[in-house]
């Protein structure tokens, strides 16, 4: 019994070793974080490259839906469109679904709380979190940084 607990060990220890070691695939848009720092605002910089978090009901985007796309403000990818934009009153904008492709998720364990945080797919920059909480058929809730997004209105 004893060997067959080591062996378990054993495998298990260099299970999670080969896990550690798959790379992320590279984005796209590489730059120094001196870069970066140049080229966005101070509070585009926190969020964005720091993971940092507007004040809620601050930013530009919470109370617009006018027809358009929202692109990230780092690199221009495009990640939402403006029809899965809806008012939430958590204070940020919120949309219930990203454009394919366009971001990615990590596991975020901070301040104690168990979320998924939402990276733009072609910069890595900070945009927000989503959670299973939205009122739509897709069930999602993009929170998301006003500051990290630009938003493009539809030509009329």
């Amino acid at each position: 019994m004893k060997n067959y607990l080591v062996l378990l060990l054993c495998v298990s220890q260099f299970s999670c070793q080969a896990q550690e070691k798959k790379k992320k695939e590279p984005l796209e848009i590489q730059k120094s974080e001196a870069q970066w720092k140049k080229e966005l605002t101070p509070e585009q910089f926190e969020v964005l490259r720091e993971k940092g978090t507007e004040r809620p009901f601050s930013g530009k985007y919470v109370n617009t839906f006018e027809k358009g796309n929202y692109v990230c403000a780092a690199c221009g990818n495009l990640l939402f469109n403006s029809d899965a934009k809806f008012h939430s009153d958590c204070g940020w904008p919120s949309y219930d679904k990203a454009i394919k492709g366009s971001v990615t998720y990590i596991t975020d364990s901070s301040f104690g709380m168990s979320r998924t945080e939402v990276n733009c797919a072609k910069c890595g920059g900070h945009l927000g979190h989503v959670f299973d909480d939205g009122p739509t058929e897709t069930g999602q809730r993009f929170c998301t940084n006003s500051v990290s997004v630009k938003f493009i209105p539809s030509k009329k």
